[in-house]
């Protein structure tokens, strides 16, 4: 007999299209990782194949990653920096069980299940080269991997040179669905090392888990390798808040109609430090003081944290975007809690007093940033 829907009454309706909409942004968020995770493993795969095979090779030398990424910047995204590549080519080589997972969900190579089993793939045998993993037995498959486990996960993974510690984080990640963050939080807390000394390891393990931060599927468009595959610009998945949001477009509006010299850049720019994604709200060029501007808006109470996030990425601008003629950028930090604005400017070691004195008459007094900020917070509540 055909299955019929059960009784709905209302809690009954939203309870079941919440749980439907939870379980298919799980699978969606699986999908895009998994496709994102194969992508990056047959870039890496081709990579290293070339670099041992390539008929032209000794013409690029060790130089080949930043030629590609140019290369593929230009006709591609710009997503493919030499440093990504080389991700890619590291995920290849301390993964070679993610083989078979494309075997599977693909047919590749030549067994003409999908457009990509056409795709050339180098021959198990070359895979000799691949050093640092384990016996079999003790590697978890890759089809888990692919499924559980970002690419952003991997990032961090392939960072630990001891493969058995690599498995450890593996499993327990899988195990205890972690976000990225909980997983570089655990090995910075050296999970793996106090396990091993630990005389109850599963006491140990109970009690990370149940501390631990879960992964939240609605979150992980967020992943900026995540965004970039599918894309998406930094603005469509960066916004905190609605009003956040509403205020970001205000204040770049009320910048822009200053008429004093701001040219807009960005909006959520994105800029790496080290191996970590960093996101300035908004970002303008100020043509009569020939610098960059750099805003942050923070929908709190004013810390010290704030303005040292604020001049890392001042000093970041300083040492990577300045160009002859530039003076030293300007970061500009808005904090907000309930009534109560607090503007403050961070000059980043500014000591040209002639030109601190020209930044304060062309950049907005704080008292005006103040009754600015004041006020759209009272038309955002408004609206609300």
């Amino acid at each position: 007999m055909a299955n019929k829907l059960v009784s709905f009454d209302f809690s009954t309706l939203v309870a079941a299209i919440r749980q439907t909409h939870e379980y298919m942004a799980v699978q969606v968020g699986r999908a895009v990782n998994v496709s994102l995770t194969l992508r990056n493993w047959v870039i890496g795969c081709y990579i290293r194949e070339y670099e041992q095979n390539g008929a032209d090779r000794a013409k690029y030398g060790a130089q080949v990653l930043e030629y590609l990424g140019r290369e593929l910047q230009n006709s591609l995204d710009r997503c493919y920096t030499a440093r990504y590549l080389r991700l890619c080519r590291q995920l290849y080589t301390t993964y070679p069980q993610i083989r078979k997972s494309l075997i599977s969900k693909f047919g590749w190579p030549g067994k003409g299940k999908s457009a990509i089993s056409e795709l050339p793939m180098p021959p198990a045998a070359n895979d000799s080269h691949i050093v640092g993993t384990l016996s079999a037995h003790l590697l978890v498959p890759g089809d888990k991997l692919i499924e559980r486990l970002s690419f952003t996960h991997f990032v961090e993974l392939i960072k630990l040179e001891d493969p058995l510690k690599r498995v450890f984080y593996e499993i327990e990640s899988i195990l205890g669905n972690w976000s990225v963050r909980e997983l570089k939080r655990q090995i910075s807390s050296l999970y793996y090392e106090r396990s091993g000394l630990s005389k109850n390891k599963e006491k140990l393990a109970e009690l990370v888990r149940s501390g631990a931060e879960p992964a939240e599927p609605e979150l992980a468009i967020r992943d900026p390798y995540i965004f970039e595959f599918l894309g998406l610009k930094p603005r469509e998945v960066m916004s905190e808040s609605a009003l956040e949001d509403q205020l970001l477009d205000k204040l770049q509006e009320f910048l822009l109609e200053m008429g004093h010299g701001f040219c807009f850049e960005a909006r959520q720019k994105r800029i790496l430090i080290g191996d970590t994604h960093n996101f300035i709200d908004l970002v303008f060029y100020h043509r009569i003081l020939k610098c960059h501007v750099l805003v942050e808006l923070k929908v709190d109470k004013f810390t010290h944290e704030h303005i040292g996030q604020l001049n890392t990425y001042v000093s970041w601008y300083m040492k990577n975007e300045m160009t002859s003629g530039d003076n030293l950028p300007v970061g500009i930090l808005l904090c907000t809690q309930k009534d109560n604005p607090l503007v403050e400017y961070a000059l980043a070691g500014m000591d040209n007093q002639l030109f601190v004195s020209k930044y304060q008459l062309e950049l907005p007094k704080k008292e005006d940033m103040q009754r600015f900020l004041a006020q759209k917070i009272k038309e955002v509540k408004l609206g609300e």
